[in-house]
């Protein structure tokens, strides 16, 4: 007796998968299962979907279909494979204005605006920086190291997070700033209005990784077992009693490091929707009071923080650039209530 095949299940298995994840563990990692390890990197997911993933055989590693229970192992190549194509990965030109502080044949750096996404994502695929960048510009390189594509890019912003941003032009300058960035030779400071009175300028260093408790936010990992290194500095420009404008100096690039620094010290960023920053946590109870936070929240689309000041070094020529921008409207009215508020209150 011959066992009947079945059609549904004979299609299925032949189906077209398309890669939409790929990443490579790291010569170092300690054994971890493939479910956690796809969690740590995949933005915008739920464990239930990574093993979703696995029980329909579209997680493999180094091409074999893995269970979610699976030991990712140092050197595995791990990949979630659908059966339809990314979309994010096709990149519409789209007629984006972009703020232009300085240009030449090797770059541009741009002055980003609030609630603007640098590159696609998963969900957002359109109305990024990138989009309006390969609309104005042709030919961007793209190092294609990373599943989405990222022409001219050799670092990020976050959403909400204005300033200055340095676009590549050519391979050679990619390649060269890159490194710059790598070697945290470049010059990067923000300013930022955070919750409290920070009474010393000082340092934080902490691992950052992923929360525990929340995959879509960052925390601070004080002994080093999880996340990676970090280090920012920071000094007070102005104190207003129950907010201080702080300039932070990065000394590595982790996503949403500021953010999450000033808030493990205590001090959260104005404003910030994410890490907390966006309910009163200083200043007295009085519904005028209550109402002046209001007013400054709705000249602020997200957290107030702004990339002010930029400085690398040329990639062709003998030359160090170095590049600031002035606070954005919204940030900048917020400080000007906040200098009349410590004087009228």
């Amino acid at each position: 007796m011959t066992e009947e095949k079945n059609p549904e299940l004979e299609e299925t298995n032949t189906k077209e998968l398309f890669e939409h994840f790929r990443f490579v563990a790291d010569p170092k990692l300690k054994l971890l299962r493939v479910d956690k390890f796809l969690l740590d990197r995949m933005p915008n997911t739920t464990r239930n979907r990574i093993q979703r993933a696995c029980k329909e055989g579209n997680v493999f590693s180094n091409e074999i279909p893995v269970k979610s229970n699976y030991k990712v192992k140092p050197g595995d190549i791990i990949t979630m494979e659908l059966p339809f194509p990314i979309r994010e990965n096709k990149l519409i030109p789209e007629d984006i204005p972009i703020d232009i502080v300085y240009e030449d044949d090797d770059l541009l750096v741009v002055n980003k605006v609030p609630n603007m996404l640098v590159h696609p994502g998963l969900g957002n695929y359109t109305g990024t920086l990138v989009n309006g960048l390969i609309y104005h510009f042709e030919n961007l390189p793209d190092k294609g190291d990373n599943l989405y594509s990222r022409p001219g890019l050799v670092h990020r912003l976050d959403k909400h997070t204005t300033g200055l941003l340095v676009v590549a032009k050519t391979e050679h300058a990619l390649t060269h700033l890159a490194k710059q960035f790598f070697d945290r030779t470049t010059e990067r400071r923000y300013q930022a209005l955070v919750w409290g009175d920070v009474q010393e300028d000082g340092t934080v260093t902490g691992h950052i990784g992923r929360s525990i408790k929340n995959r879509k936010v960052f925390t601070v990992f004080p002994e080093g077992d999880n996340g990676k290194h970090a280090v920012t500095h920071y000094k007070v420009l102005k104190r207003y009693g129950y907010v201080t404008l702080v300039e932070c100096k990065l000394e590595t690039g982790r996503t949403h490091q500021i953010r999450v620094h000033m808030k493990y010290i205590g001090h959260p960023l104005f404003h910030d929707l994410e890490y907390g920053g966006d309910s009163i946590l200083k200043g007295t109870t009085s519904s005028k009071y209550k109402k002046f936070i209001e007013n400054c929240f709705k000249l602020l689309q997200g957290q107030a923080l702004h990339a002010k000041t930029l400085g690398f070094n040329h990639p062709s020529k003998d030359e160090y650039i170095r590049l600031s921008s002035e606070l954005p409207e919204g940030f900048a009215k917020v400080i000007e209530k906040w200098e009349k508020y410590t004087y009228v209150d």
